[in-house]
């Protein structure tokens, strides 16, 4: 493990950070400039890891506790203007999925484009070797994902949750199809339409802001693909989510679905995540085991399942 020094900025910084005994507490007191990180900023998720596993018992949690309320509390200082994501409604509804994904991606444009390939593809790329660019690994995940939806010119693709456009273009551009795509987010439409009608693309490929849910075409799809999107759905919405996939597709249609997973005997740590928090707000990841049940009970057979883990 290579080295890193945890600085603390103020007297408070040891309340701030402990005090919450949850990971959130944590990522708060390094957000709010508690602390720093001096040298390789991975090896602190080791040590946090460490000190989970080391207070275990409810009276040994207690005595840290008393422990870190004699300590200083000290001045919180609040940076930027993001804050916490604050939805509401009922999880899941259109309306409250339309505020959690508004929040992570209406930062924006700019943002974005500081680190992701020319594209703008939000999701892993696929790397063959440790030299590839990542404008290089993400063209080859485009490829494979077309490959896999067995795109054929002429046919009609519909992408839910399609970001800034980039596989739905890449399939108009390289397969000859008509590719829509749909999001919630306003300004990521406005600069996938700007970008298809750059690219001369826009008799057969368009984004639309519109949830899954609101697509009503029966039948209307040779090839659905989802990628990056069904955290946002909820496990309770999985068997909705892929029926509504099914009624959408032609018969003998393709459905390519690409998310992150977690395993049955994964536990949420306590209390609330930095992710939930500040980054995907109500996201939900399942097993693979969930997800293909709910597959199957919406009528799909299962053809290909892969892990891109190591990319």
């Amino acid at each position: 493990m290579r080295p890193a020094t945890v600085v603390l900025n103020h007297p408070g910084a040891l309340r701030g950070m402990f005090l919450p005994g949850t990971e959130l507490g944590l990522a708060e007191a390094y957000l709010y400039d508690a602390l720093d990180v001096e040298g390789d900023i991975e090896s602190v998720f080791g040590l946090a890891d460490s000190l989970a596993q080391r207070v275990t018992g409810g009276t040994q949690r207690l005595g840290l506790a008393r422990d870190l309320l004699r300590l200083p509390a000290g001045d919180r200082r609040t940076m930027g203007r993001r804050g916490r994501a604050v939805l509401t409604g009922k999880r899941h509804s259109i309306q409250r999925d339309r505020q959690a994904v508004r929040y992570h991606y209406d930062v924006s444009n700019d943002f974005y484009a500081l680190w992701l390939d020319q594209r703008m593809v939000y999701s892993c790329a696929m790397f063959s070797t440790a030299d590839d660019d990542l404008d290089t690994a993400h063209v080859r995940k485009l490829d494979t994902l077309c490959r896999k939806l067995r795109l054929k010119p002429g046919q009609r693709l519909l992408d839910v949750g399609c970001g800034w456009g980039g596989l739905a273009i890449h399939a108009a551009q390289h397969c000859g199809v008509d590719a829509t795509g749909i999001t919630l987010s306003q300004p990521q439409a406005d600069l996938a339409n700007a970008r298809i009608a750059a690219a001369g693309l826009s008799e057969r490929c368009r984004v639309l802001v519109r949830d899954y849910r609101e697509m009503d075409e029966p039948g209307g799809y040779d090839a659905l693909v989802s990628v990056g999107m069904f955290e946002h759905v909820g496990a309770a919405l999985l068997p909705p989510y892929f029926h509504l996939a099914w009624r959408l597709l032609k018969p003998g249609g393709v459905f390519l679905n690409h998310g992150i997973a977690n395993t049955v005997a994964d536990r949420p740590p306590p209390g609330p995540s930095f992710s939930d928090t500040y980054v995907f707000p109500d996201g939900e990841l399942v097993p693979i085991s969930t997800t293909l049940r709910a597959a199957e009970e919406a009528g799909f057979k299962v053809r290909d399942v892969e892990s891109l883990r190591e990319h």
